[in-house]
């Protein structure tokens, strides 16, 4: 059962993330915090949803499944998802992610290939290694094709934004900004008993309404409960694999070098950490999608456990 302590949902468990962003009554807070991610660079007025699950050309192609995937009245397209743990190949996937709604716009019969803009955000409940590797404790990543000769930007249809909430740490008295807000409650919203004053609006009442667990029905209950499980057991086994990668990186780094052996030892800590919850979360009897997701590990991998 879920602590009694907790008054409001976890929003970067799978049933939380989708609570708060991935229902039609719940659009006005998807669009605010687009919004507050944008910052200026295109103001986003209301939101379609769309058929989060994407199947490839042919039955034997690779589908995807976003976390929330929308329209704009233009026709320019958002996928928005929480990734918890980072996969080796994460970035692939954000790209390969990205080509269904790139393709999805083909017309057939005349067409001048003019698409519409495509939006990939990713809410990172980590920092990518190169960001921990260089000391960057930047929170957003906007990436677009670039001309690296003249160092601009290339194509400006196609944008991806990363935000490694890992590097976000203000306390709410620090938080002016919309985004601050935002990624404020993401993370802390779980911990909190009630609304703070400094989250004042429409949006962030809105917010904690949908959010508070005593006003879920008894399926809801029983759905978040399973998605609080899953986190934690991610949560354990990831600082597990901290705390077992820092050990190990020690004793290499004494024969190649401290900074490439703890690289060594957290790369096979998180592994190891990542294998034993995928095996408790195949156990309890989890969707082996949900487990190659908030793992890492490929369904085959999970299969063989």
């Amino acid at each position: 059962m879920i602590h009694t302590g907790e008054r409001y949902i976890n929003p970067l468990t799978d049933f939380g993330f989708k609570r708060i962003f991935g229902t039609p009554f719940n659009s006005d807070l998807l669009v605010s915090f687009l919004n507050a991610v944008l910052d200026g660079e295109r103001v986003v007025e209301d939101v379609e949803y769309s058929n989060s699950e994407k199947f490839g050309s042919n039955e034997d192609a690779r589908k995807a499944i976003f976390d929330v995937y929308c329209k704009t009245a233009d026709g320019s397209r958002f996928i928005v998802e929480m990734q918890n743990v980072y996969q080796d190949f994460y970035k692939d996937r954000s790209i390969f992610y990205s080509t269904f709604p790139i393709s999805e716009q083909a017309e057939k019969g005349d067409w001048n290939y003019e698409l519409k803009d495509v939006y990939t955000i990713g809410i990172l409940n980590f920092a990518f290694p190169e960001s921990k590797k260089s000391g960057d404790n930047g929170i957003f990543r906007e990436v677009k094709l670039m001309d690296i000769n003249t160092k601009e930007v290339f194509y400006d249809k196609l944008t991806y934004i990363y935000v490694e909430l890992a590097n976000f740490h203000k306390d709410i008295d620090e938080c002016k900004t919309l985004i601050d807000k935002w990624l404020f409650c993401l993370k802390n919203l779980q911990n909190l008993l009630e609304r703070p004053t400094e989250l004042q609006g429409r949006v962030f009442e809105k917010l904690f309404k949908t959010a508070e667990i005593a006003m879920f029905k008894p399926m809801e209950l029983k759905a978040y409960e399973q998605s609080i499980h899953a986190y934690r057991d991610i949560k354990n086994g990831m600082d597990s694999a901290r705390r077992e990668g820092e050990a190990i990186g020690l004793e290499k780094g004494e024969a190649i070098g401290l900074e490439k052996g703890e690289a060594i030892g957290l790369e096979k800590g998180e592994f190891k950490a990542n294998m034993k919850v995928a095996r408790m979360m195949k156990a309890k009897g989890f969707d082996v999608s949900l487990i190659s997701e908030l793992t890492g590990l490929s369904e085959d991998q999970i299969a063989e456990l």
